[in-house]
């Protein structure tokens, strides 16, 4: 029962913000305070930023704009997510609401109703449609931008600041983010630049999450109940576990009955006599884990699946599909596997009758028919895409996935369960960030279904509950701006607003904002500390003369007589004129008025002080001077690089493009500068389709870290090798210049790739390929798809009419079989 005063105020804001009202009713559920916020912000002609936990429902704010779009006659929203199959799944979603004639679909390689008034599309495609000024922008009135804070990602962060700083001004702005510690300093900087904005912070999840440790078979509590979360107080039930572990018992016996709770209340066991330290001993205290079969066993029983099981890596993923496998573990009936098999039929009837069996597909089959799967880059996207539907149906109850799955998905689960709280980084074992454990266990809890989710834990030895503690109870992590201009960002700006209005623009990044947000804090420190050095030189003031410039005497005599104490083996004439300095210094010292103060060594004490203070404050002037400014001195620099290959002319206000400058405009990547010229020298003249293949997946691939150079071997013969080597030579010139100009330089060109693409764009067999190729087919895919959007670049911008031809035809040998598959 709601009070009268309740009813009034619900009845004054429905009429006060009508739309929002209309939109409510028409969702099935209540719609949270935060969500109301967001909309009333749109209602009122504002921009929003909402910053709320995985799974509470940002994305009803986006949805919400979708709907004030299309209230008009002629309005248009676009709704960007940083990942293809988030765009396909929103996509999915908008066609069930609002059908297909009217939302569309732009990923790369994916082109369905781009012209629709409702668009999915990657934030990618937006920023190439507004460096081309397309006819879609017309009547743009909302962008959607589905998990902002990738903009903090160091090699596509750029492209969010980008589409933010050059939407058109009329176009109202949805953010929608992770929990960030930064919410209000981002949403200050997009007031700044694209007026009034609103941040709406939400750190409340719409279903509890409970945290637990599985030690043996017993799910025990992080936190003690009596404090919960918001006091991070640990069950001392753990903190006993710990400390047991750590130490020699009086006997096995002892140990492990601790472990199954028996011994729950007696302490530690106190040092042996003599004061020394108790001795690990592994066989006393060792906690056994549990196999996965009966973890899953265990949650089976508690009720706690449909779970995933984070394992950071693929082989770990898939080694445990096949440990429960081999278990003869079986989740599903009859029932939900006959649904199974009719829905992997359904989406996978497109694949090739000889390409099943070197995917693996029967066993794949056989797993998912058990309820099991797992979830990886590697996977091929078509199998990944099964996956994720029968874990939403709940016919899939266990996954075994990677961190990647936790970015945005759509597969809420019941229990996530972590095995282990470290993760390999390519260079070593490193501990998870707090950002990454809350992303983690974020995707606990079905809302809707569950009245709460649940983390497990597993007990490995060595654990710190505390630490476990620490991460569970920061919900927040910081956004920083990757932002750093590009050659295609320089002149894509110079040619819209010249290069002055262009800097300008710049300067008005998240980058510099934040770096300038920093200059205010140095700032107050600078003068702080000038306040202070005024009051040294009061204090060493002398009536005999300026005791400043005598302490600098002093200070230089005293530096050069440890140097030369130092350094006995310099050259003699060095040494010499050190020598006569230190002479002259001493005597111009003895002769000061301030030498025969009797006030002297006090006077000195202020100065040592004086001095210490001003080579920090010094310090903290030049960090001022390398921040200020910071994004624009490196756009400069980018210029003078674009300067010297002639692909900008003039200075200052009379900078324009040349010739080679407009094509660079459309061309995208990290090599963007290569490519164009590579083109403009002609170096992939001459090649045939699956030549020009394999030099484009060069340009884009990026090796894993682990994975060795290959050199010349299994390079494609005939005429790719000698563009090959013609290529890495002009890589190695422009990173020279690069370096010349103090800009970071790019890494060589990766060939690792290139002989088994080179095969696929000439017709062989997948499982051939693959193994050239040494690597899963989802990787492969991936790797296929960006060398087709290289591709299609080349087919438009490259002048000569034979290479944009081979470009068109190396395009369609790449793009066929599983590379080709779209659910769509």
């Amino acid at each position: 029962m709601i009070s009268p005063a309740e009813r009034y105020a619900a009845a004054r804001d429905a009429a006060s913000h009508p739309e929002t009202a209309e939109f409510a009713a028409r969702q099935n559920f209540d719609l949270d305070p935060f969500q109301v916020e967001g909309c009333h912000a749109l209602e009122r002609g504002n921009s929003v930023l909402v910053a709320a936990p995985t799974g509470a429902g940002k994305t009803i704010v986006g949805e919400f704009a979708i709907h004030l779009a299309m209230r008009t006659p002629q309005d248009k929203a676009f709704y960007t997510t940083p990942m293809k199959a988030l765009s396909n799944q929103k996509f999915r979603e908008l066609v069930d609401v609002y059908g297909a004639d009217q939302v569309g679909l732009l990923t790369g390689d994916t082109n369905i109703n781009g012209n629709a008034r409702i668009v999915v599309m990657t934030t990618e495609v937006l920023r190439n449609m507004i460096y081309a000024d397309s006819a879609a922008l017309a009547d743009l009135r909302y962008v959607i931008m589905d998990e902002v804070h990738y903009l903090a990602d160091r090699f596509r962060g750029a492209v969010w600041e980008e589409v933010i700083i050059h939407l058109p001004s009329q176009v109202r702005l949805v953010s929608l983010s992770a929990t960030v510690s930064n919410a209000e300093e981002f949403g200050d900087w997009l007031d700044t630049v694209r007026g009034d904005t609103e941040v709406i912070v939400s750190e409340i999840r719409p279903v509890p999450l409970e945290q637990h440790v599985l030690v043996r078979d017993d799910l025990l509590p992080l936190f003690d109940d009596r404090a919960g979360v918001a006091t991070a107080t640990v069950n001392q039930e753990l903190m006993r576990i710990r400390s047991f572990t750590g130490s020699r018992y009086d006997s096995n016996k002892r140990a492990q009955s601790y472990v199954s709770g028996r011994h729950a209340g007696r302490q530690s066991p106190r040092p042996q006599r003599g004061g020394r330290r108790p001795v690990r001993a592994a066989s006393a205290q060792r906690i056994e884990r549990m196999d996965r079969p009966e973890v899953i066993r265990l949650l089976e029983r508690t009720n706690l699946l449909p779970a995933i099981f984070f394992i950071f890596s693929r082989v770990g993923c898939d080694a445990a599909v096949q440990q429960v496998r081999r278990s003869g573990l079986r989740l599903t009936n009859a029932e939900e596997r006959a649904e199974i098999r009719e829905l992997v039929e359904e989406r996978t009837r497109s694949l090739q009758d000889e390409d099943l069996g070197v995917l693996g597909y029967f066993e794949w089959v056989e797993n998912l028919e058990r309820g099991i799967a797992s979830h990886h880059a590697g996977l091929l996207p078509a199998f990944k895409e099964v996956v994720e539907e029968l874990y939403r149906r709940k016919l899939v109850k266990v996954v075994f996935a990677t961190e990647t799955l936790a970015l945005g998905i759509n597969m809420p689960a019941r229990t996530v369960v972590l095995e282990k709280m470290e993760k390999f980084n390519g260079e070593a074992r490193v501990a998870i960030t707090s950002g990454e454990y809350t992303q983690l266990t974020g995707r606990a809890g079905r809302r809707g279904i569950d009245v709460e989710g649940h983390a497990v834990v597993q007990w490995t030895e060595g654990m710190d509950p505390q630490a476990v503690a620490a991460l569970a109870s920061r919900r927040t992590y910081p956004l920083n701006s990757s932002f750093r201009p590009t050659y295609n960002m320089a002149v894509n700006l110079i040619d819209m607003f010249g290069r002055p209005r262009a800097r300008q623009i710049l300067e008005s990044s998240f980058a510099q904002f934040q770096a300038d947000r920093a200059v205010v804090g140095l700032a107050r420190q600078v003068r702080e500390a000038e306040e202070s050095l005024a009051g040294y030189v009061s204090a060493m003031h002398c009536e005999h003369g300026d005791f400043l410039e005598y302490a600098g005497i002093r200070r230089e005599l005293s530096d050069l007589e440890k140097k030369n104490r130092q350094d006995s083996h310099a050259p003699r004439a060095a040494r010499d004129k050190r020598m006569k300095r230190i002479q002259s210094l001493r005597t111009k010292m003895q002769r000061h008025g301030c030498h025969g103060c009797p006030d002297r060594e006090a006077h000195a004490r202020w100065a040592e002080r004086y001095w210490k203070l001003k080579r920090q404050t010094d310090r903290t002037r030049a960090q001022i001077e390398t921040r200020t400014g910071t994004v624009a001195r490196v756009f400069d620099r980018v210029v003078e690089v674009l300067a010297t290959l002639d692909y900008v002319t003039g200075t200052g206000d009379g900078t324009t493009l040349t010739e080679a400058g407009r094509t660079m405009r459309r061309i995208y990547g990290e090599r963007d500068l290569l490519v164009a010229e590579s083109l403009r020298q002609g170096l992939w003249k001459g090649l045939d389709a699956p030549s020009l293949a394999a030099m484009a997946c060069c340009l884009v691939y990026e090796p894993r870290r682990d994975e060795a150079n290959s050199g010349e071997r299994g390079l494609p013969r005939g005429a790719f090798r000698g563009a090959y080597e013609k290529t890495t030579a002009l890589w190695s010139e422009l990173d020279d210049l690069e370096q010349d100009h103090h800009l970071p330089g790019s890494e060589p060109l990766a060939a690792g790739l290139a002989g088994a693409m080179h095969a696929w764009a000439r017709g062989a067999l997948l499982d051939r390929v693959l193994v050239d190729a040494d690597m899963a087919a989802g990787d492969f895919v991936r790797w296929a798809k960006q060398t087709i959007d290289l591709l299609d670049q080349l087919s438009i911008v490259a002048e000569d009419a034979d290479v944009a031809r081979t470009a068109r035809q190396a395009l369609d040998g790449v793009r066929r079989g599983i590379v080709s598959y779209s659910s769509m």
